[in-house]
């Protein structure tokens, strides 16, 4: 069996280092194509383009996966932006926000990342906490806390025991965006996981599952997507 072809969006940085050079580059860490092989899918990366081809590229995947990376900007959710807000990625949102809705018209399983669970709960109408302590054990250094999930959700049927997971966020979901449920929840009430029910596979995780050795949740999309 062919093994599904899963696209993974990723960074646009201005500049970046290779042996003698720096340059602008499109990046992605290596967590993610990893974790997409090891569950047992083909990865692409799907670097920033103009939103308007985001529907044939979806077109040609059998899922998406939307990244990690920087802050969602404030504006994309009516919101002022904190002053513990990050810069924004105006050329990633537009795109991402793009890949989600074409993946969701057309009903191409879909999962978001830290990053991309916040984006997929903006582009159906929710906002986000600009800032929450406890979720980053230091700059730069992944954190594990456990995740409970919503019995009878999608994450449950997935990891219906409460988990340790690897984390490194500052923001999370405010008030759910249209149709969305909250799939797991960490000791706080933070809501750590949101799903869109329906005939799609549609799941957003805040952890970082590419940083990891639990392999269900990318094993969940391969599958939908196979």
């Amino acid at each position: 069996m062919d093994r599904p072809l899963i696209g993974v969006s990723t960074y646009l940085e201005s500049k970046a280092r290779w042996g003698v050079w720096e340059l602008e580059a499109a990046l992605l860490p290596v967590g993610y194509p990893r974790l997409v092989q090891q569950a047992g899918g083909l990865a692409v990366m799907l670097p920033p383009d103009d939103p308007a081809y985001a529907a044939e590229a979806v077109a040609r995947l059998d899922a998406v996966v939307v990244a990690g990376g920087p802050d969602v900007d404030p504006a994309r959710y009516s919101a002022e932006r904190s002053p513990r807000t990050g810069p924004p990625a105006p050329e990633r949102d537009a795109w991402e926000l793009a890949l989600i809705d074409a993946a969701l018209a057309s009903g191409t399983p879909l999962l978001g990342i830290c990053r991309g669970m916040q984006l997929l709960n903006v582009a159906l109408g929710g906002t986000l906490v600009q800032h929450l302590d406890g979720h980053v054990k230091d700059i730069g250094v992944f954190g594990r806390h456990d995740v409970t999930p919503v019995p009878g959700s999608l994450y449950a049927g997935v990891a219906p025991e409460p988990t340790a997971v690897p984390t490194y966020h500052h923001q999370a979901v405010d008030r759910l965006g249209a149709g969305l449920l909250p799939s797991a929840h960490a000791l706080d009430g933070t809501v750590e996981a949101i799903e869109l029910p329906g005939p799609s596979w549609v799941l957003g995780v805040q952890w970082h599952p590419e940083m990891g050795e639990d392999l269900r949740v990318m094993r969940a999309l391969v599958q939908a997507a196979s």
